[in-house]
């Protein structure tokens, strides 16, 4: 095989209000945290729960959407790939950290009333997407590659 594949796939319920910032060309990112569980059964027959906490990062139309329909507590699914990091910190220690840049997100929580959460009803008809279309940035769209320097995360 000589290609590689960097795709992850994570369901989870976000630890916080997704953070939305702009970049100084205007472009939204988005940043919060996903807890994912892991239930085992212990060498003792003890049941026993492992939390694993991600990075998220969100950019463009993606961001938005996350800042204006996620919560804290919320289960959803993101899809995208994992990239890392690294800087000096005030110190000049050199730190890494390793995020998940999303490509998709589904919402997976209900809104209150029963029914699934729709990207679509906060928009006049003319402008509606479909949860799909409005959810998926593609990879050629990341603009992680570019200087986000001015972004702070």
């Amino acid at each position: 095989m000589s290609g590689s594949v960097n795709r992850v796939i994570l369901i989870g319920r976000l630890g916080k209000d997704p953070e939305v910032r702009y970049t100084a060309e205007g472009t939204a990112v988005a940043n919060f945290s996903l807890a994912t569980d892991e239930s085992f059964t212990d060498r003792a027959g003890d049941k026993q729960t492992r939390t694993e906490w991600h990075r998220i990062v969100a950019w463009k139309r993606l961001a938005e959407v996350c800042g204006e329909y996620l919560a804290k507590g919320k289960l959803v699914y993101i899809e995208g790939t994992i990239r890392t990091r690294k800087w000096n910190d005030q110190n000049g220690t050199e730190r890494k950290s390793f995020d998940i840049v999303a490509s998709q997100m589904r919402m997976l929580s209900s809104n209150g009333n029963g029914a699934k959460a729709k990207v679509e009803s906060a928009k006049p008809a003319s402008e509606t997407k479909t949860s799909q279309q409005a959810a998926q940035v593609s990879e050629a769209d990341n603009p992680f590659e570019a200087d986000n320097s001015d972004v702070p995360f």
